[in-house]
């Protein structure tokens, strides 16, 4: 079977969502929605695609921002419910937020304070961040839970504090974590903060739920979600990132050059730092299609990219045919917590995005050009 990603019809670079596997985790999403009784969002600072909103809000409830920015992007492209958390908010970004917001979480009681009343005329439902003090992220850069970590309200801080008007807890410290890591969570939060729960309404679970993971348990999930639900008569809502688009398209790029240094160097028509910084920043190493580990397959490269940077390099890969200018290295599950971190850094060619049709049929639905990158300064 032909790739289709080799196709002429998708430039390089390009993104390119695979429209019926998006659906697939959707699909998935809906199942545990219906069994479970909670409520899942879409976390726009790991996807927010909004060319394929209207495909997802036909399962999910609404979306969480992260900033001004992203609530009114939720509330121009998406519509539904819109929530809310960010370590701290300036009175701009509240302005904003009080506008198209359902639910917004404090970080901290002091930035409660400031704001309480202004939220309140608005009739928005209150939270706040507590911090479980557990950990179960495997990198420390990602780890909300992490010792001083400035993210969420250890329960000590909120030992004789009057919570007259806070509705709901947030909780996030899970990373592509699975059901059991959640369980473990759980844990935590209700030995630490069981007295404060039967005077809730919602608790959110936050994100790290990869629930379209291969091998996840989704069962046990909906299990864990159920009980909490019904033990304390909460609305339980969860706001995944990677677990929407998980899976479901690569970062198509090509060939420019061949060079020699001590071994064989491929630089490609994209830049890590520029397109995919967590291969820097973590580190992590992506998947390629048809790719392997160095000396695995005959002929080594390393990949690097196409800006100034000396450390924009992806890894050593080995190929079964030798590498030329134009071919294609397509690099996998790059939907979740990649286009959202994108810069036009050095001035690299921008990837364009795209949807592969269910059908087959290849939308080309952005390219970028010189006026973009000039718009991003001035």
């Amino acid at each position: 079977m032909t790739n289709p990603f080799l196709s002429p019809k998708i430039p390089s670079p390009c993104f390119v969502l695979e429209e019926q596997k998006l659906i697939n985790n959707l699909e998935l999403m809906q199942r545990v929605q219906n069994e479970s009784g909670a409520s899942i969002i879409l976390a726009l600072k790991g996807f927010s695609m909004w060319s394929v909103f209207p495909i997802v809000k036909q399962y999910l409830k609404g979306c969480t921002a992260s900033s001004a920015w992203e609530a009114q992007l939720a509330a121009d492209t998406f519509g539904s419910e819109v929530h809310a958390y960010s370590p701290a908010y300036k009175d701009y970004d509240m302005d904003v937020l009080v506008q198209h917001c359902n639910h917004i979480s404090f970080n901290s009681l002091t930035q409660w304070q400031r704001y309480r009343k202004q939220v309140a005329a608005h009739g928005i439902s209150v939270g706040l961040r507590i911090n479980p003090e557990h950990r179960e992220a495997e990198t420390e850069l990602y780890d909300p839970s992490a010792p001083g970590s400035r993210l969420g309200i250890p329960a000590a801080q909120l030992e004789g504090v009057d919570l007259t008007g806070i509705e709901g807890f947030h909780v996030h410290n899970l990373c592509e974590c699975d059901s059991f890591a959640l369980e473990r969570t759980l844990a935590a939060v209700e030995e630490r903060f069981a007295k404060w729960l039967p005077q809730m309404k919602w608790l959110n679970l936050g994100g790290g739920h990869l629930m379209t993971r291969k091998g996840y348990d989704v069962d046990h999930l909906i299990a864990q979600l159920k009980r909490l639900r019904e033990t304390y008569d909460l609305e339980i809502i969860l706001e995944p990132g990677s677990a929407v688009a998980w899976q479901t398209g690569p970062l198509v790029s090509e060939v420019v050059d061949i060079v020699e240094n001590n071994g064989q160097i491929a630089i490609l028509d994209i830049s890590a730092t520029g397109h995919m910084p967590d291969v820097l920043e973590m580190p992590y190493r992506p998947a390629i299609t048809g790719a392997d580990l160095p000396g695995v397959q005959a002929h080594t490269y390393k990949l690097g990219g196409n800006s100034c940077l000396a450390g924009d390099v992806i890894g050593e890969y080995s190929f079964a045919n030798e590498l030329q200018p134009g071919d294609r290295i397509i690099f996998e599950d790059m939907m979740h917590y990649t286009m959202v971190k994108t810069t036009f850094f050095n001035g690299v060619e921008h990837p364009s995005i795209g949807i592969l049709r269910s059908n087959g049929e290849f939308d080309l639905v952005r390219q970028f050009n010189y006026a973009d990158f000039k718009g991003r300064l001035s």
